[in-house]
């Protein structure tokens, strides 16, 4: 019989989401709502991050690259070299409202973070 053990390279994605973002400062940003998958390579893309709103009524969904997102086991979160002005003007979209993360966004958005 063999058994599962956890290992401290990879994370379900359940536990992704929900997790807080933060900024370089400790600001709170928002939470991850979502990972988007690359469908050929299995890597994850972009983390979707709510913002906005309250009690997640009205807030918009964020894609950030996951390049840019830091784990740290201090604040137990992700960190992003982001401000929230800067997260404000970034590519958006309502839950109801998924883009189709074609080229032409993918591009927008990497363009947006200067990847």
């Amino acid at each position: 019989m063999s058994t599962l053990t956890a290992t401290a390279d990879v994370i379900s994605s359940d536990r992704v989401e929900g997790t807080s973002v933060y900024n370089t400062s400790g600001d709170k940003l928002g939470t991850i709502d979502d990972l988007m998958i690359d469908k050929v390579s299995g890597q994850v893309r972009y983390a979707v991050m709510e913002f906005g709103g309250f009690l997640g009524i009205g807030t918009d969904r964020y894609p950030v690259p996951w390049s840019m997102l830091k784990y740290d086991t201090g604040l137990d979160g992700y960190v992003v070299p982001l401000d929230k002005a800067t997260l404000e003007r970034a590519p958006r979209y309502t839950d109801d409202k998924m883009p189709a993360y074609d080229d032409a966004y993918n591009s927008s958005v990497n363009t947006y973070y200067g990847l």
